[in-house]
């Protein structure tokens, strides 16, 4: 999922934010591509595309139950 910085409802436009892989720093260039991410401790983690790819089994493995 992909997300942009709010504008503080002061009517201006919103600005992309810049995502950066949590695992191996890869920077997103251009328009924002679907990245998966997590909310740990209130803080968002973005994962490429690659490395959700990679880690797809370590990922579905902390989903709840109620998931499934």
């Amino acid at each position: 999922m992909t997300s942009s910085a709010g504008s503080d409802n002061d009517g201006s436009a919103a600005r992309p934010q810049t995502l950066v892989c949590s695992r191996c720093g890869t920077v997103a260039e251009g328009p924002q591509p679907i990245w998966s991410f997590s909310v740990e401790n209130g803080v968002r983690h973005y994962l490429c595309d690659t490395c959700s790819r990679e880690n797809l089994r370590a990922i579905e493995g902390r989903l709840d139950s109620a998931w499934w």
